[in-house]
């Protein structure tokens, strides 16, 4: 799992250079020796919520309440593959299609990966 994560921050830092911190929970991708290290190495501050704060990633929380009260309760799927395609398709038009108020009207792939436009 951490060799994902490290190559999603390696490409981001490519793209949009380094930050100060990246905030993480404590999944055992965000806790592993080589996460910590390319973190340590690029000079990144590790930031994690704590134990049952969920208030610590309430955007993210925010988000999976609407996932679940727009897409999952309110359908029925026939199989697991209907299920997955349905969510895909939920998080492509979340992150793409549909504009945020609190991003100034932007879709968030427009308000946080504008780096990999340029």
């Amino acid at each position: 799992q951490a060799e994902s994560v490290i190559h999603a921050v390696t490409e981001t830092v490519k793209a949009c250079g380094v930050p100060a911190i990246i905030n993480s929970d404590q999944g055992s991708q965000f806790t592993s020796d080589d996460y910590k290290n390319l973190l340590r190495n690029l000079n990144i501050r590790q930031s994690m919520d704590g134990r049952s704060r969920w208030a610590d990633n309430i955007m993210i929380e925010r988000w999976f309440r609407s996932l679940k009260t727009e897409q999952l309760y309110p359908n029925e799927y026939r199989t697991p593959r209907e299920l997955r395609r349905l969510i895909n398709q939920y998080v492509d038009d979340y992150n793409n299609i549909r504009p945020h108020e609190a991003l100034g009207y932007k879709v968030p792939n427009e308000f946080y990966f504008a780096c990999f436009a340029a």
